[in-house]
């Protein structure tokens, strides 16, 4: 096993398929095939497993996908401090931003670390905040902002803010001039949200369930776009937050007000796992997007937003 193989194998599991790999790495297929070939011949187990839909590790491809990486990431770091002193931040970073708050953060994080460490490239993957926790604990991310506030086991958690939720779309039985809307107004309104292992569904239906609410849920639908369409439309309310509606035309926006009696709120976190000490670059993007993150709220550029002030960890 050299680090050439262990290369080829997270390039694989990152890309999903061994023709783009080869395609990013400039190396024949065939090639790529025998190396992942020889490197399961020595570990005496198979790591991927090949289908129609592409290539994803098996329980013990996801073991040496985390320790490859770390290994790579070492490697890098070694690479940089002797070549360019340790002050010098360079590598990637695997950046996970939820849906609702890439389009708030992705651009200018990507303009500020651009601007300020020229040696850092940024990777970006945007989903559910549940898979993003997946990614974060099987080591394809060395940072995500995920909707808790304290430590798990592995991975290490600093909140930074928190975020009320808001009704997208017409409820009825409400003002169409009110800027709010008491949350027993919502029973029995039709409402579209996120899959039931959602952490937003979840809350959602705590939320209903401690007021004694009747939530009306009719469809569960895991695409903002989407949630954001059928709001717009009339047809169901969704309840989300602000930052949802940061990049939507506003011809297409639905009425959004701020539930109230009681408000609901979501605490987010920037998180990294704790196992080993963070590379210098991913300490470098992480304070940035702490900064970022004030700079946003303070400014007024992101509504119902409060910001924590437990950030002296950085």
């Amino acid at each position: 096993m050299d680090v050439r193989q262990l290369r080829y194998f997270v390039s694989i599991v990152d890309y999903g398929s061994l023709g783009k790999a080869a395609e990013k790495l400039f190396v024949a297929q065939p090639s790529l095939s025998q190396q992942m070939a020889r490197l399961e011949e020595e570990l005496g187990v198979s790591l991927l497993l090949r289908s129609n839909h592409g290539v994803t590790p098996t329980a013990e491809g996801d073991a040496l996908y985390r320790h490859a990486r770390l290994v790579l990431r070492q490697m890098e770091q070694l690479r940089q401090e002797v070549t360019k002193g340790a002050g010098s931040e360079s590598g990637t970073v695997a950046v996970g931003l939820p849906t609702t708050m890439a389009s708030v953060l992705a651009v200018p994080l990507f303009e500020r670390v651009q601007d300020r460490y020229p040696g850092i490239r940024l990777q970006f993957f945007e989903s559910m905040s549940g898979y993003l926790n997946e990614l974060l604990a099987n080591g394809r991310l060395d940072l995500a902002i995920l909707f808790r506030e304290s430590d798990t086991p592995g991975i290490s958690a600093l909140p930074v803010l928190d975020e009320t939720l808001y009704l997208l779309g017409e409820p009825g039985g409400v003002s169409s001039r009110s800027a709010t809307c008491p949350l027993a107004k919502l029973a029995g309104v039709k409402l579209v949200a996120p899959g039931v292992s959602n952490g937003l569904r979840l809350l959602i239906e705590r939320t209903f369930s401690s007021e004694k609410v009747e939530l009306n849920i009719v469809a569960d639908i895991d695409s903002l776009p989407s949630m954001l369409q059928i709001a717009h439309s009339g047809r169901a309310c969704t309840i989300l937050p602000s930052s949802a509606l940061a990049q939507l035309d506003p011809s297409r926006m639905p009425k959004m007000r701020k539930i109230v009696d009681p408000v609901i709120r979501r605490p987010a976190s920037i998180c990294w796992p704790n196992g080993l000490p963070m590379h210098s670059a991913s300490v470098a993007v992480r304070q940035t997007l702490v900064e970022l993150i004030a700079e946003r709220v303070e400014g007024e550029a992101w509504q119902g937003v409060t910001l924590r002030r437990q950030n002296h960890r950085v």
